[in-house]
């Protein structure tokens, strides 16, 4: 019966330029063997999976082979073939975790005197050195001080900070780094044809997700992967094998919350619990996938900050384009700030639905420069009106020379008595009612004052010149005022503007109390009617002018 290899194994790289992601390392190891320059001690540390102990093994062959040092060795040559089955005599493979003690080290000490059998170099591997005693490593260090010249060690470990200082300053160090998620789907696809494997790019796409930067446990998933499904493999088997559910519930949740729709958000975790999802797990990918969006929207999906697949980019990318930076920056604060609670919680999925929650009630952000560019526009827009006469809170634009028809009209029939007092009673309520209900249209008729309130018709009069007169022309306009009267007074209600001639006191109410109530009146119904005030309140909807402060000279 002939043994199985699994797919790390088989597909193990022989060569240099076989080893995937880490360019830097090799290019550097080359460059060494063919100068001459190679040092007496390396020490390759970085994550699992991405390559440390087979680079170890093909510098090892580089240096022995037959027509070597050489940058490419043979894998023809005895050396070479000993090497790669792991029987040569001059190349040691040892585990650090199960060889840790200073008697193995003492051993290994006397071995390293004796010259090599057939190679050119005596070579230790030793991995997960970082796993050594205090003692053994003690006992390392006078080794590798004075070195005889046919010994070379290569150190391998993932935890670089329990290697003391003083062996790692006398050894060259590599950093290997995680490999990318488009360098591990092409190597999968490519061992993927070589073993007769169908399986479409978003499988191995999720293959490679599953290794998290490491090709073996991508190659662990894949031949994982055969086993459960065959020759063929489905999207649909992997994302079973997986449990790639979760992905599809993030999604919809993210959906759900930038939609501020606080039903489906609850209805998604609803889901995600009853599909076996751990909600503290959950909870940390949600965190992670708010992440990501947060920085498509600040990169907008450009540059590798993001290692992801193609689909999953698109998705984020169009669901990051709905909220500004700033409410995605506001949700990611609020999941940062139940983390802790949700780690000691003895019911997670309470505090999670809480967070959700509290995320979609959430009201949308526009950004400071937004708002700046807005205005900018805005005053640009109103800079080609004719000029006005300054106050202190600033230019009050004038209204046209050419006068309104309600102003021509108004001339025949001006007035200048007193509101009833039934109907001047409820006019404060009203303006307050209109006040809650429609901020831009409260602020065009605050102005105003009350004539009178008969009939079914309200007539309200403005000063001559108001700059928004004509607005109240405006079907639109006048139907949604009518609308709130209506509901305000329970009747039908309908709206009759004319022009008033203005005292030198107030014109839109009773006069307030003070010497100068006449002057600070006058200011601030100008600031009231100020049009970038109201441009302002057009463009942001639902924006409030709480109060007016006149500063005393």
């Amino acid at each position: 019966m002939v043994e199985y290899l699994v797919l790390a194994r088989k597909w193990r790289p022989q060569l240099f330029e076989d080893v995937v992601g880490q360019d830097h390392v090799v290019t550097t190891l080359r460059n060494a063997i063919r100068l001459g320059r190679v040092a007496h001690a390396f020490i390759f540390s970085g994550p699992r999976g991405v390559g440390k102990t087979s680079v170890a093994r093909i510098l090892a062959k580089a240096l022995n082979c037959e027509h070597g040092p050489t940058e490419r060795p043979c894998n023809a040559c005895s050396n070479c073939r000993e090497i790669t089955d792991g029987s040569s005599m001059d190349v040691h493979e040892i585990d650090g975790a199960s060889n840790r003690g200073i008697d193995e080290i003492r051993e290994l000490r006397e071995n390293v005197k004796f010259s090599p059998s057939a190679s050119r170099y005596k070579i230790y591997i030793i991995d997960e050195v970082h796993m050594l005693t205090k003692e053994a490593f003690n006992a390392l260090l006078k080794t590798l001080e004075e070195p005889p010249p046919h010994v070379i060690f290569v150190f391998a470990t993932t935890e670089t900070h329990k290697i003391p200082a003083t062996i790692l300053s006398r050894c060259q160090r590599y950093e290997f780094k995680r490999i990318s998620l488009r360098e591990i789907t092409a190597t999968l696809r490519r061992i993927a044809d070589g073993e007769g494997i169908r399986a479409s790019d978003q499988a191995l796409s999720w293959i490679a997700q599953g290794g998290e930067g490491s090709l073996r446990d991508s190659q662990s998933i894949l031949d994982q992967a055969i086993s459960f499904a065959g020759a063929d493999i489905a999207d649909a088997d992997v994302e079973a094998l997986l449990g790639m559910g979760d992905r599809k519930h993030l999604l919809s949740l993210s959906r759900a919350v930038l939609t501020r729709d606080a039903a489906a958000c609850l209805k998604v975790i609803d889901e995600a619990f009853y599909a076996g999802a751990d909600m503290k797990v959950f909870y940390e990918r949600m965190l992670a996938h708010f992440r990501n969006l947060l920085l498509v929207r600040i990169t907008a999906g450009e540059g590798d900050l993001l290692d992801l697949a193609d689909h999953e980019m698109a998705e984020l990318r169009q669901q990051a384009a709905t909220a500004s930076q700033e409410t995605l920056q506001r949700l990611l604060d609020i999941l940062l700030a139940g983390q802790e609670e949700v780690r000691k919680s003895f019911n997670p999925r309470l505090i999670l639905e809480f967070a959700v929650v509290k995320m979609a009630w959430q009201e949308p952000l526009i950004a400071v420069d937004e708002i700046l560019s807005r205005m900018e526009g805005i005053e640009k827009r109103l800079g080609a009106g004719p000029p006005a006469p300054r106050t202190a809170l600033g230019p009050v634009y004038s209204a046209a020379p050419e006068r309104t028809v309600l102003e021509k009209r108004a001339d025949e029939t001006a007035v200048s008595e007193p509101a009833p007092p039934a109907a001047g009673e409820q006019w404060p309520d009203f303006v307050q009612f209109v006040k809650r209900r429609n901020q831009p249209l409260w602020a065009k008729i605050e102005p105003g004052r009350l004539i009178g309130l008969s009939g079914g018709t309200l007539r309200l009069g403005f000063p001559k010149g108001y700059l928004f007169l004509d607005f109240f022309e405006e079907k639109a306009q006048r139907d949604k005022f009518e609308e709130l009267a209506r509901e305000f007074f329970g009747r039908p209600v309908s709206l009759d503007v004319k022009t008033v001639d203005n005292g030198p006191g107030e014109a839109d109410g009773p006069p307030r109390n003070g010497p100068n109530s006449g002057r600070i009146n006058q200011i601030r119904r100008e600031a009231l009617n100020h049009p970038l005030l109201q441009k302002v309140m057009d463009v942001f909807e639902g924006a409030e002018v709480q109060e007016v402060i006149v500063k005393e000279k």
